[in-house]
């Protein structure tokens, strides 16, 4: 508590040390705040995907597609023997044949909306709905096989993980993104407390003739460069909230990249990313006046 009074309170005299204003003061905080504005954004994406990624895959993981055989003589017989082994299959909640409106809207992004499937051999399609823990597929796909040859079980099995790859390596690119912001507000403020303490020498060496240590030194340019980031950043995040607010919102069905934004406890790393950037520049300046001071003896 006295160690965070200190760094909030500072000692006016050790503080003479440290320019208040000038070049690396408005580059520190400009430096942080767009560091933070970048990085609220790449929250917001990466948190987006996962939210989407995780209802996709759940959907696909409850729904299956069976698929029965172009065969317009024997359809209405296939259908019935079809729906028959599903009612009767433990872990199917719900079985239904798509109607011709529903097949059609479907195959019209590809044939268009005028397909007269009346005059083609089109195959029935059938939506499955898992229930509890689920089916046995390889088992429903040998009964059905065995009852209407030709028909096809499809889990999803293939749209899913390709899905939940990407949205794997979007969040990873995220995070990379994340730390190499740490790190360039980390060099930032290195070189800024560097170049702060080279201008001063005279003022740290009176400092020392009075007999100050080199501690004590350091806390006062670790203080103001501590504070210059986390209200930079402070406004990057509240900036980047903002934009994030402002995007367009679209249902996480619509598309992995739609309706990008924060949901429910997700708004508190608008808080945390300013203390995270507060922490980093504490670090980063403290290795630095440190090091700096010592190369000064």
């Amino acid at each position: 508590m006295k160690g965070l009074l200190e760094l909030v309170m500072g000692d006016p005299q050790a503080d003479r040390a440290v320019p208040p204003t000038g070049l690396t003061a408005r580059l520190t905080v400009f430096v942080a705040a767009a560091m933070a504005f970048l990085a609220i954004i790449a929250l917001a994406i990466s948190l987006t995907t996962g939210r989407v990624a995780d209802i996709w895959a759940e959907e696909l993981a409850q729904s299956a597609t069976l698929r029965l055989p172009a065969d317009p003589a024997n359809a209405d017989a296939m259908l019935g023997a079809a729906l028959q082994v599903l009612q009767t299959t433990p872990g199917v909640e719900r079985a239904r044949a798509l109607t011709p409106e529903e097949q059609q809207a479907l195959l019209a992004p590809w044939f268009g909306p005028d397909l007269p499937l009346d005059t083609l051999p089109i195959p029935q399609l059938v939506e499955v709905i898992a229930g509890g823990e689920g089916y046995d597929a390889e088992g429903l796909q040998a009964r059905l096989s065995a009852e209407v040859p030709g028909a096809v079980l499809d889990d999803h099995g293939a749209w899913r993980a390709p899905l939940l790859d990407a949205a794997s390596r979007v969040r990873l690119v995220s995070a990379l993104v994340i730390v190499l912001i740490a790190a360039t507000v980390a060099a930032m403020i290195t070189l800024a407390a560097q170049a702060s303490l080279a201008a001063n020498v005279q003022v740290i060496r009176v400092l020392r003739l009075v007999g100050a240590r080199d501690v004590y030194i350091a806390r006062a340019f670790v203080r103001r460069y501590t504070l210059r980031a986390l209200f930079g950043a402070a406004i990057g995040a509240v900036l980047g909230a903002l934009v994030v607010m402002l995007l367009p919102e679209s249902d996480a069905r619509d598309g992995m990249f739609l309706g990008i934004g924060l949901a429910g406890a997700e708004w508190v790393w608008v808080a945390v990313v300013p203390l995270l950037s507060g922490l980093v520049a504490f670090a980063a300046t403290r290795a630095a006046a440190m090091g700096k001071l010592r190369e000064m003896t």
